[in-house]
């Protein structure tokens, strides 16, 4: 196993622990993470903030792999982000939805970039509509049978 496997593990690990400071500590000072809903974010903790909100909205959040690949100094994870939300869901505005306590199980792909033993980048992909379809919070017209 090299060293990008060895990060993102490390990092796979400490967000389904949901250890903040052990997450921060997997990216290096100057870190970049793209995400599907909060555009870039830069530093290990804006991540960390943005990894621990998911923790909070699905305290029992898990990582189920379909597939880990390496290749010299990227890793990538393809799985499913699997979890219950009983915590508020935090929306970009700032506001927050009240938990739906709906399950979810969200097909992802990770992308992280490792230099030195850190993640210096970090590109993180989920389908949106999935993710808001599971938690019934899409109008039925966008989630319900023939959409």
């Amino acid at each position: 196993m090299g060293q990008a496997r060895d990060a993102m593990d490390r990092l796979t690990a400490a967000v389904t622990a949901r250890d903040k400071e052990t997450q921060a500590a997997c990216y290096s000072a100057d870190a970049v993470a793209v995400t599907p809903e909060e555009g870039e974010l830069v530093g290990p903790e804006a991540i960390s903030n943005y990894l621990s909100q998911f923790g909070d909205s699905f305290p029992d959040i898990s990582f189920e792999y379909a597939n880990k690949h390496e290749a010299g100094n990227v890793a990538i994870d393809v799985g499913f982000v699997i979890g219950t939300n009983t915590g508020p869901l935090p929306l970009p505005s700032g506001e927050s939805l009240p938990p739906t306590g709906k399950s979810i199980r969200v097909r992802s792909c990770d992308i992280a970039t490792v230099e030195d033993g850190l993640i210096t980048r970090h590109e993180f992909f989920f389908d949106q509509m999935e993710f808001l379809g599971q938690l019934g919070l899409l109008p039925e017209s966008l989630s319900g049978p023939g959409a």
